[in-house]
């Protein structure tokens, strides 16, 4: 929970770096929680209303799991512009989870210090 909540504290943090840990923990929470909200509104009813909640939560959560992803393509040294290719069909959402995947850089890049050092 320690790193999901220091990402929703970097709200709009874009730069700097992230370690691989803290955004597979937030990724990990943040599908937790959406799952648990879909599956509560399911069994509540089958109305449109009932999504409502998901999709607050949803909004109030996409800028903090952008920066994250862009902060996490930081420390691998590459660009956030990357984030892009997630919108090539079919290949696209692949590449960009083996470069989520890979490991930071050791040391200061041009991005910033290593989140390890700190």
């Amino acid at each position: 929970m320690h790193w999901y909540l220091a990402v929703l504290k970097n709200y709009i943090g874009f730069s700097g770096r992230a370690r691989r840990k803290e955004y597979w923990m937030f990724l990990l929470i943040h599908l937790l929680i959406a799952f648990a909200l879909i599956f509560l509104l399911g069994a509540l009813g089958d109305g449109r209303a009932f999504l409502i909640p998901f999709y607050l939560y949803f909004l109030a959560t996409l800028i903090p799991a952008l920066g994250v992803i862009v902060r996490r393509l930081h420390d691998t040294g590459k660009s956030g512009w990357l984030y892009l290719l997630n919108f090539i069909p079919a290949v696209g959402g692949v590449i960009l989870l083996v470069m989520l995947a890979q490991e930071g850089h050791y040391g200061s890049n041009q991005y910033g210090e290593d989140p390890r050092e700190s």
